[in-house]
């Protein structure tokens, strides 16, 4: 606890000094009113596919307000999660860190009492901008750990309400997939109930209510709400609208509705409060979409990729990403460049003129890339590592290539041995990575994989740590 202490003296003390100078020529332009530091919303999406919203080619699917938040932004068609399954994603997005380098290399507990979880040690996003001053809450899913210093409140946040495991049910907010069964759902570490009462509503009510509070002074919300995850249960409204989809994507389809609707009743509480123009707001989903047991085998979408929530093929882990914030970042534009989840802890600092801690981030600032569609990605390699120590499945994309170590394809067809051992594919030529050129081009193989060794010792924390 020592060395997140010092870290913290460091965030004040450097905040301090920031605010005796000057404000940047960005800060002046960007930050609203008299240099007003913006606020900012995250929206986390869970498990939702890249082709599960009409600005990323759904045709069967329309998404009014996620379209709107395209429509007044900057749309990514190349950003990818940092992992392809949940904690892992969201360590990786809180920290700016890969997470192999936060040690959450797998799904944290559901249940309390349950080992692993987000390092204590580790500074969030959400303690970066509460020592700037920011009022800072979580709402919806954390699963990050159950243990008190664990948990959103010991994490930065000034506010949380949600459920600290990987899913509930809506109504009873009971955790039902695992025995024993618990219920979960915590308001500031306590546990609290809402017999009933649907779960994406409470978070509306709660996230907006906070918004409302604290509507004279910059926040900073992370809002995880756990849609579209399994259990399916969407609004009785869309499960009639989308009834003659084919099955399961009739029901998956219904929750999508369900989440966009809360989307823009969120939002509509932004511009009815005058604040949107104040509110940077990003939009990202964690994962690729489900095709568990639990999940009706499907019903989402990875639009042309292949592969699915815990694979490394580009429908496990590339995931729709926006980021808004009218009259002060493009409207209407899409970027093509690399970019995944670590890159909002930098950004979305710079933006708001909040100085980075003294530690080693992966995540790199995308404002070069929001102001210029010809500007490069500030990466030139990405790394992937997930699955059982024993026998992780791997990925090292560098420019067009990216090679596969051990890969999954839950979603798609069969692998060949060989293909299970090593895939190269070069996405220029075959977005679709349906061919393996690995003994095509051995020499690209080597080199790739060589990347992925070096990479993970400079990422893995010693042994027992």
């Amino acid at each position: 606890m020592m060395h997140r202490s010092c870290l913290l003296l460091l965030l004040v003390f450097s905040w301090v000094l920031s605010a005796a100078e000057s404000p940047s020529p960005l800060l002046g332009e960007r930050a609203g009113v008299r240099g007003t530091p913006p606020n900012v919303l995250i929206i986390l999406t869970d498990d939702q596919g890249i082709g599960d919203a009409s600005c990323y080619g759904a045709t069967d699917l329309p998404t009014p307000n996620i379209d709107g938040l395209a429509a007044k932004g900057v749309r990514f068609t190349q950003f990818y999660a940092a992992a392809p399954v949940c904690s892992p994603s969201r360590a990786a997005l809180l920290t700016g860190r890969y997470p192999q380098r936060v040690n959450v290399v797998s799904n944290a507990p559901s249940h309390a009492g349950g080992k692993g979880g987000l390092p204590a040690a580790e500074i969030t996003i959400a303690e970066l901008f509460k020592t700037a001053g920011y009022r800072t809450a979580h709402f919806g899913k954390w699963h990050l750990g159950y243990t008190p210093e664990q948990m959103p409140n010991a994490q930065g946040f000034d506010y949380s309400f949600g459920h600290m495991g990987g899913c509930i049910d809506n109504y009873s907010h009971f955790f039902y997939w695992q025995g024993p069964n618990v219920h979960d759902l915590y308001r500031n570490g306590k546990e609290v109930h809402h017999d009933g009462e649907f779960f994406p509503d409470l978070l509306v009510r709660e996230a907006t209510t906070f918004i409302e509070q604290n509507k004279t002074q910059p926040f900073f919300i992370y809002f995880a709400i756990n849609l579209p995850h399994y259990p399916y249960q969407g609004d009785v409204k869309w499960l009639e609208r989308y009834k003659n989809l084919p099955y399961p994507r009739n029901l998956y389809g219904a929750f999508i509705a369900t989440l966009d609707e809360r989307i823009g009743r969120l939002v509509k509480k932004l511009d009815d409060l005058s604040l949107r123009d104040r509110t940077i707001i990003v939009f990202q989903s964690d994962n690729g979409y489900s095709v568990e047991d639990r999940a009706h085998f499907g019903g989402g979408s990875a639009g042309p990729y292949r592969g699915a929530k815990f694979s490394l093929f580009e429908g496990g882990i590339r995931v729709p990403a926006i980021i808004s914030w009218p009259g002060h970042l493009p409207e209407n534009a899409v970027r093509e460049q690399l970019a995944f989840g670590c890159d909002w802890f930098p950004t979305l600092a710079e933006l708001c003129g909040v100085l980075l801690p003294k530690m080693t981030l992966d995540g790199k600032s995308l404002l070069p890339v929001l102001r210029s569609a010809k500007a490069p990605s500030p990466h030139e390699v990405l790394h992937w590592q997930t699955g059982s120590p024993q026998n992780p499945s791997w990925a090292v994309r560098e420019g067009p290539w990216k090679l596969l170590g051990n890969p999954l394809d839950n979603a798609g067809p069969k692998l060949t041995a060989e293909d299970k051992k090593l895939f190269l594919t070069n996405l220029k030529d075959d977005p679709r990575e349906q061919g393996n050129v690995a003994s095509e081009f051995p020499d690209v193989t080597k080199r790739l994989h060589g990347l992925h060794d070096s990479w993970l010792q400079t990422v893995s924390p010693p042994p027992g740590d």
